[in-house]
């Protein structure tokens, strides 16, 4: 007979997902045992592989669920029908709040996917361009003269260099709040690109994330 699933399965597996990230922020991916995860969530090493097998399937699950958050938050504030200016706005405003309590799982995605195997490496680089390709769209549409032309991947992959990048140095408590920054980076990129032009590419591609 197969083992009944407990009701808060869900939600145990998710803080161990939680803890688990922190654990690999903190101490790294070699160092973060399955025995120390398992102390770290209070529980016993049995239990944590009755959620999940080895480390390498935490691991992908950290950014999986990462990503997908991501990917959930800023197609849901996606707003093609707004002035573009305002669309590039209300999308950096979205991912700078969905990384507010994250910074475990996104040092996690940025310093860990490589660790993964090809074909995991693959399906979550796809995740992420998709979410690039939202933010290239908007780009393209503060600066209509890039696009399709080989500036609009380097625009794309500098605002997210200074969006992943904050949690370096952003305090919540500081003078300069999420919503400043949002409207620092969208102008930076909006008067940032007025001048720039660039001769057509001869057949367009998606930005990607993972190039």
């Amino acid at each position: 007979m197969a083992r009944t699933r407990a009701t808060d399965y869900d939600d145990k597996r998710r803080a161990i997902l939680d803890r688990s990230a922190e654990l690999f922020a903190e101490h790294g991916y070699d160092r973060a045992s399955m025995s120390k995860i398992a102390e770290a969530c209070g529980v016993s090493k049995a239990n944590l592989y009755h959620y999940y097998k080895d480390k390498e399937e935490l691991l992908f699950d950290v950014i999986r669920f990462h990503l997908e958050e991501l990917l959930e938050v800023v197609e849901a504030a996606d707003r093609p029908d707004l002035a573009p200016e305002a669309r590039l706005k209300e999308l950096v405003n979205a991912l700078l709040e969905a990384y507010r309590d994250a910074d475990a799982q996104h040092s996690v995605q940025i310093n860990g996917l490589r660790l993964l195997p090809s074909d995991r490496q693959a399906e979550l680089k796809a995740m992420e361009r998709d979410l690039v390709k939202i933010f290239s769209d908007a780009v393209a549409g503060v600066a209509p003269q890039i696009r399709n032309t080989k500036l609009l991947k380097p625009v794309t992959m500098s605002l997210f260099g200074m969006i992943n990048w904050h949690y370096l140095w952003f305090k919540s408590t500081g003078e300069v709040t999420r919503a400043d920054y949002a409207e620092l980076v969208s102008q930076l990129i909006v008067d940032g690109t007025r001048n720039l032009h660039a001769e057509p590419v001869a057949s367009s591609r998606h930005v990607s994330a993972a190039e």
